[in-house]
This record gives structure tokens, sequence and C-alpha cells, in this order.
């Protein structure tokens, strides 16, 4: 069974593109976004790697670390830093943990040989890992799990937009309904009477039911 949301996640040593990590010690204060690709030199997740990198300073902003992953060998993952480079106009900026023996993507349930087809059309290189992202709280908890399928490549901004959601959420007692971005209106959990939100919003707040309360973005 694989990770749950609010569950610790599993700390590890392991050797990466920028040295030995201690993964709860590298995630220190921050959170973290760890996200495995199949196999280096691959089509989709060289654009991933790219776009990642290349939006390394709104992670960088939301006090976010980026770490990525594979079953290839650190060497293999720089050499390959080269062709994202060429190809992507950015190398990564963030480490990248080799798992030749898997230890990390067993520890994180990465290895779903199923997702490669029938048993009878798969080969060694199904121990590739599936496109997997968790993110994770500075408590070193769990804070969200998704999973892709392996030609389809992930949307980065998508997870900017969720980690948005969960600081903002943690802070305050509002939720965030669909499609939502930053700067506009959240919810009041149903949690908070209006009696409560009185001193919480003192601003106000528009009542759509009784448990559907919209209000402006708390801010700080």
């Amino acid at each position: 069974m694989g990770l749950r949301i609010g569950e610790e996640a599993p700390d590890f040593k392991q050797n990466s593109t920028e040295g030995e990590i201690s993964f709860h010690d590298w995630i220190g204060d921050s959170w973290a976004v760890l996200f495995s690709h199949p196999k280096d030199f691959t089509p989709v997740c060289t654009t991933e790697l790219g776009a990642a990198a290349r939006l390394k300073p709104e992670f960088d902003k939301r006090n976010v670390k980026l770490i990525g992953l594979s079953v290839d060998s650190v060497d293999d993952h720089k050499a390959w830093s080269k062709d994202i480079a060429e190809t992507q106009g950015t190398a990564p900026n963030f480490p990248m943990l080799g798992d030749e023996d898997m230890k990390v993507a067993k520890l994180y349930d990465m290895i779903h040989p199923e997702a490669s087809g029938p048993a009878k059309d798969r080969t060694a290189a199904d121990n590739q890992t599936i496109r997997s992202v968790y993110v994770i709280g500075p408590d070193k908890k769990v804070k969200l799990v998704l999973t892709y399928p392996m030609a389809t490549g992930r949307n980065f901004a998508e997870i900017l937009r969720v980690i948005d959601s969960m600081q903002l959420t943690a802070k305050h007692q509002v939720a965030t309904p669909v499609d939502w971005k930053s700067g506009e209106d959240c919810i009041i959990v149903p949690a908070v009477s209006d009696e409560a939100a009185k001193d919480k919003f003192p601003d106000g707040w528009k009542t759509v039911k009784p448990y559907l309360r919209y209000v402006k973005q708390p801010q700080g």
C-alpha cells in the first residue's frame, strides 16, 4: 500500500547530483516536492525537468524545495542534464537522486509493474518508476500524492496551485473551491460558526448556503 496523506514521509540517505542527502534534514523547515521519472534520457521527462527548473524561482518564493529521482545513476543524471539544458533552455537546478538500488522508489511505492501493460509484454525495463509526486510539509508529513501514467507529462503549474492552497488553508480556517487560484475568494470551513467568523473575517462574507460561505482570501 502506498503512502497516504497525513503519514510521515519516510526518511532516507541517498546519493544525488548535489552529494549525499539525508532527506528529513535536507527538507529542514521548508516544504518539499519529491517527484520521480521512469528513466533518464526519455522525452517526456526531459520536458518536465526543464519546466521544473524554469519554475524553481516560484517554488523558492513558497519555501518549497524540489528533488527528482529515477532508478538510474547520478552519473547518468549529470549527463542527461546537458541534454535538458540544450533542448529545454535550463538544466535541472535542484538535486536529482540516483536510486539504482530502488531503495527510495520502494519506500515511496514508485514501482508499478502493471503500469507497463500485461505481464507477457513486460521487460526488465519495467523496474522504471512511475510519475509520482509527493508534496511534504515542514512537519515531514505527506500533504499531497499524485500519480501520473507513464506517457502523461505533469502540470507543474497545477502543483504550484495546490501548494498555494495547502499553505493558505494550513494557516487560515478556509478551503479553496474548484479551479481556485491565489488571490481569488475562498470558502469558510463548516467548523467555523457565523459567530466565530465575525471575528476571523471582520469584512464579512457572502452566504450562498449555510454550508457555502465565500470570503476574500485572507492575507498574511
